[in-house]
């Protein structure tokens, strides 16, 4: 008897150090499992895909039950991989716990379509179709929850961005868009993927006009429509900059609030934000207008300013959306308009999305007329009046010209806002004015600050531009400046 109590006694010892033991080496393999989780992973066969994307998830051990996902388009040239190296989503994932999903395009560029009559359409195929199943694809299979989708991405990305938060507002809650242009902008019908007119700024329409285009992709939708923030450097030359005013009158217009910000303020010192129908950290509409950036953008710290918008770093809500607007917005004399003229070519390249500064996209092609290349004009804002104004002929043909206007701040404190006022010559008119409100009495035309170029620090400088027919840019206007 002693020896079988002993031999039991030794047998429960035994399971009482293996029990834990098992118990240790499960959690250690549950472990192991979700380590393995933390690292970019490629999925196939995640349903309808027209277009043949890849799909690439990231998926944080941070990750909750029913995580939010985020969708992170790439440039042209790029990949999902290389957004996802090259950029700061996937470490804020880890900071903040949602999921990262990294669509890459397959065809020859690597943009993605925003062109095509079926991109720009609910359920219309292509592109949006096979993003869109990479969204339920994460719903399904990591848990993501269905009510907090949101979408980013750089210059075609960016594109994609404004397409997807049209073909399914119900879906999307927010987006940020780097470098992007309106919805519908770049459409084509010659199957073509660029478009050169409004690559090069020159797509110029109504708050109304943009407004409706992003309506008619989903006609019996109703409900709240998501919220857009937008970012755009000064000197992009691929995707050129007035294409960012262009996207602020389409977004304020498809929201139902106003063009005329309720907040402007400078979180960096070459940024410039300015918010729309609501002052908060997560408004309808948000514009972060960059200083002197060129087609570089996100850059370091962008992309966690990107997540505060959406809600996603905890600051407040996540759910999002905002009441569908059928406002007509302002009139088409607000910001927005031309670049330099020119067509922008057929280049796809865009940046990597990484804070290198560096494009790799190039601009290319001809313009009709010749450009005078010259910086002739007179300067403005004498007499104590704060700023200057310089006139300057960038590109002139028989019956008409392109003039850029560059206001600089001549005073020694920050100014809110400025107009320039000249005397157009009798016989000409201007055709279009962009990056400032044009107004018109008789002869005298004046351009105010458009709500994101008026505040200007001592010394610094914006720009506005306009198209003329009719008449010579010889001898120039006399231009007046003066502060608001």
């Amino acid at each position: 008897m002693p020896r079988k109590r002993s031999s039991r006694r030794l047998l429960v010892a035994l399971l009482m150090g293996v029990v834990p033991l098992i118990a240790a080496l499960l959690l250690a393999a549950t472990s192991a499992t979700r380590a393995s989780a933390a690292s970019l992973t490629e999925v196939t066969g995640f349903g309808d895909n027209p277009s043949n994307l890849r799909m690439y998830v990231y998926v944080p051990n941070s990750a909750p039950a029913h995580p939010a996902i985020l969708v992170a388009v790439h440039q042209c040239t790029g990949s999902g991989p290389g957004f996802y190296s090259g950029t700061e989503f996937a470490s804020l994932a880890d900071q903040f716990g949602f999921i990262v999903v990294y669509p890459s395009a397959t065809r020859s560029g690597s943009c993605f379509d925003v062109s095509s009559p079926q991109a720009l359409k609910r359920g219309g195929g292509s592109d949006p179709v096979g993003i869109m199943s990479m969204v339920t694809y994460t719903e399904q299979h990591y848990g993501g929850d269905a009510s907090r989708v949101y979408v980013t991405g750089a210059s075609s990305g960016a594109m994609m961005t404004n397409v997807l938060l049209g073909d399914y507002p119900d879906v999307f809650k927010a987006g940020a868009a780097f470098m992007g242009v309106p919805f519908g902008c770049f459409a084509t019908t010659d199957g073509s993927s660029w478009n050169s007119t409004c690559s090069s700024g020159q797509s110029i329409k109504t708050p109304q006009q943009w407004g409706d285009l992003v309506r008619a992709a989903d006609p019996g939708y109703s409900g709240p429509r998501p919220r857009m923030q937008l970012w755009h450097g000064t000197a992009d030359t691929t995707l050129a900059y007035p294409n960012f005013g262009e996207e602020i009158k389409q977004w304020t217009n498809v929201l139902g609030v106003s063009q005329t910000p309720v907040l402007t303020d400078h979180p960096q010192s070459t940024w410039t934000r300015t918010r729309y129908g609501d002052a908060g950290t997560q408004p309808p509409v948000e514009g972060i207008s960059v200083q002197g950036a060129g087609h570089v953008l996100p850059t370091s710290g962008m992309a966690a300013k990107a997540i505060a918008f959406f809600g996603l770093d905890g600051t407040g809500a996540t759910n999002g959306g905002t009441s569908s607007g059928t406002s007509s917005g302002t009139s088409s004399g607000t910001s927005s308009g031309t670049s330099s003229g020119t067509s922008a070519g057929t280049s796809s390249g865009t940046t990597s999305g990484t804070s290198s500064g560096a494009s790799s996209g190039t601009t290319s092609g001809t313009t009709s007329g010749t450009t005078s290349g010259t910086t002739s004009g007179s300067t403005g804002g004498s007499g104590g009046s704060g700023c200057s104004a310089v006139f300057a002929s960038v590109n002139a043909w028989t019956g008409g010209y392109q003039a850029q206007v560059t206001v600089t701040n001549t005073s020694s404190s920050t100014i809110s806002g400025w107009k320039v006022a000249w005397t157009q010559p009798s016989g000409s008119t201007i055709a279009s004015l962009w990056n400032a409100v044009q107004g018109t009495s008789g002869s005298q035309t004046t351009a105010t600050n458009a709500p994101y170029n008026g505040q200007l620090a001592p010394n610094a400088s914006t720009t506005f531009g306009y198209v003329v027919n009719g008449g010579t840019p010889t001898p120039p206007p006399t231009l007046t400046c003066t502060t608001n």
